[in-house]
């Protein structure tokens, strides 16, 4: 894996993590939450509004970066007796936990979307529900927006149902394992289904025109000498498992333009 060292140590270091707060500052990002906030976050963590559904039964799994810890989708596949697929995934219901008008909606509101630093991260809402709560963390229930999607044996969508479920993920993956399991010819199902379903997504794909880059992802870390540019070629199992997160996207588009409603961005 190619890298290209930062040389940052010692003395050096100190004013770098002072101009990057100084950068924060300038761009008025918000980075403690008031204790307002904090403690809404405390109480909602203990109390969340659960649905009615009980999805539980299904063992979903969640595929990250290793060291990731807010855990915001979660899958399950599985194959239809017609030949086809059928596509489970929830994320994670933050509405479950904020109410409208709370002083976390308008600290989400203000923060608009979690924020990524060489130093760290400036998160949308407070770790206790970011990572925690609200976390689809493996073994634990949480609130989530559960969306089933068919698909015909080629991929394409048949079927579509949108509801707020309780679910349990059984599993915390990285990338990295997936991809081992399924070249290894190790991984069972639901995982193997991954790379059926996202390569018949991505032949999808380049019908419509879409494009997709698989240029190098740029990661800085954290060393104790001072900071490496690590340049990093993405995995196929990145990208199936993100033709699995558009295609709920372009589910949930299809159903907001036919109603008339929502707000579609790029």
């Amino acid at each position: 894996m190619p890298r290209r060292p930062i040389h940052v140590t010692g003395a050096a270091e100190a004013p770098l993590r002072a101009a990057l707060r100084a950068l924060r500052t300038e761009l008025a990002v918000p980075e403690e939450f008031p204790p307002a906030v904090l403690a809404e976050a405390e109480a909602a963590a203990k109390a969340p509004r659960l649905p009615a559904h009980d999805a539980t039964d299904l063992p979903f799994f969640t595929v990250d970066p290793p060291t990731s810890t807010d855990l915001d989708q979660a899958v399950h596949l599985a194959r239809r007796a017609d030949g086809g697929y059928r596509v489970h995934y929830a994320i994670a219901d933050v509405a479950a936990f904020v109410a409208p008008g709370s002083a976390l909606d308008a600290e989400a509101h203000r923060r608009v979307l979690t924020l990524y630093f060489p130093d760290g991260k400036v998160p949308l809402h407070p770790a206790v529900l970011s990572e925690g709560a609200a976390s689809l963390l493996p073994g634990e229930p949480r609130p989530a927006v559960l969306w089933r999607i068919d698909l015909d044996a080629e991929g394409r969508r048949v079927a579509t149902d949108v509801r707020r479920a309780l679910v349990r993920s059984r599993a915390k993956l990285d990338y990295a394992g997936v991809q081992r399991q399924i070249d290894s010819g190790t991984a069972e199902e639901p995982v193997a289904l991954l790379r059926e379903i996202g390569r018949l997504r991505e032949n999808i794909e380049i019908e419509r025109g879409g494009i997709s880059l698989d240029v190098p992802e740029q990661e800085i870390v954290e060393r104790d000498h001072g900071y490496d540019l690590v340049y990093r070629a993405p995995l196929p199992s990145e990208s199936w498992n993100a033709q699995i997160s558009l295609l709920t996207g372009m589910a949930a588009a299809d159903l907001m333009t036919a109603a008339g409603t929502g707000i579609l961005r790029t």
